[in-house]
């Protein structure tokens, strides 16, 4: 396989950056470590050593060292290991997902090799080591203790199984690519979204192509052919679900028209038992009604009337 930092198209790139010093690019790579939309951690975690580095830098640029060439001769070789540095953080900004993706430990690996290489630039400067300036000491002690782990995600590593397995269904790496390229892409839809990366990964094909490596072609061809299979599954997919929430929808009406129609009858139910008793009472009533002659004020005026129809004797 190429040299990894082929691999990312660095050679012409980096030739753009010439002239920028070490300050600027560290804050260049800062920049794009946080908006990197793969391998995020990855890039911060060296974002965050190399700000230390940007403080012994300003602290080497405010002394005296500053004019020494033993400390510029030996430092313009950090601006170089700067400018790739850049190149790699920048990658995981605009590079395609799925080829950052398979490209995984190896993306992990040159994030290890960057760090290394940069310290080592700083190790290798006499002066510097041998510093008396108290704060030029405490920021080469800084860094020195700032040793750092980058690895792969446990959750791009499980998709990375997914897309790449050939004995993964089309419909399974479809369903987790939506869902993957639904965060790299918040603003495309999912189509848009395959699209674009198809562009991007024709164009890393024709860069590999160019290297003649064939172990790289093989990778970007199965990511590309990953794409335009998701592509065809996606319609079907989106009938299979639009079918489901159908079946789900029509479950739900059948289910309530079931408890309303089981509240209906036990209204009705209830409705007749209160109109029975209703007309129970009432015969009740009229019956006891029946049993007097009269009511009270007849009484009044006529004692006689008070009398039930039938005597009782006690």
């Amino acid at each position: 396989m190429a040299n990894s930092w082929d691999q990312l198209g660095e050679i012409a790139s980096v030739a753009q950056l010439t002239g920028i010093d070490a300050l600027k690019l560290i804050g260049m790579i800062v920049n794009a470590a946080n908006t990197a939309r793969m391998h995020k951690k990855n890039c911060r975690q060296f974002a965050h050593h190399l700000k230390l580095i940007r403080n012994l830098l300003e602290q080497i640029k405010n002394s005296e060292m500053n004019q020494r060439s033993e400390i510029l001769e030996p430092l313009q070789g950090l601006d170089d290991a700067l400018r790739r540095s850049y190149i790699l953080v920048k990658s995981c900004q605009e590079k395609s997902y799925l080829y950052l993706l398979a490209m995984g430990w190896n993306i992990v690996n040159q994030f290890e090799k960057a760090q290394n290489e940069i310290d080592l630039f700083l190790k290798i400067v006499p002066l510097i080591n041998m510093a008396d300036n108290a704060r030029i000491r405490e920021r080469l002690e800084a860094i020195e203790r700032d040793q750092r782990e980058y690895t792969l995600d446990e959750e791009d590593r499980k998709v990375q199984d997914v897309i790449l397995k050939q004995e993964s269904t089309r419909e399974a790496a479809t369903s987790v690519l939506k869902k993957t390229l639904s965060r790299s892409y918040p603003n495309m839809g999912f189509c848009e979204a395959l699209k674009t990366e198809e562009e991007k990964l024709q164009l890393e094909l024709q860069r590999s192509r160019a290297r003649y490596d064939a172990d790289q072609c093989e990778v970007i061809q199965r990511l590309i052919d990953v794409t335009q299979t998701a592509a065809t599954v996606e319609p079907n997919l989106e009938k299979v679900l639009t079918k489901k929430e159908e079946l789900t929808s029509s479950k739900k009406r059948d289910d309530l028209y079931d408890t309303d129609s089981s509240s209906i009858r036990a209204d009705s139910r209830s409705t007749s038992y209160v109109s029975s008793g209703h007309e129970l009472l009432s015969g009740r009533s009229l019956q006891h009604r029946g049993n007097w002659h009269a009511d009270l004020l007849d009484c009044c005026s006529e004692p006689c009337l008070c009398k039930p129809s039938h005597s009782v004797f006690i």
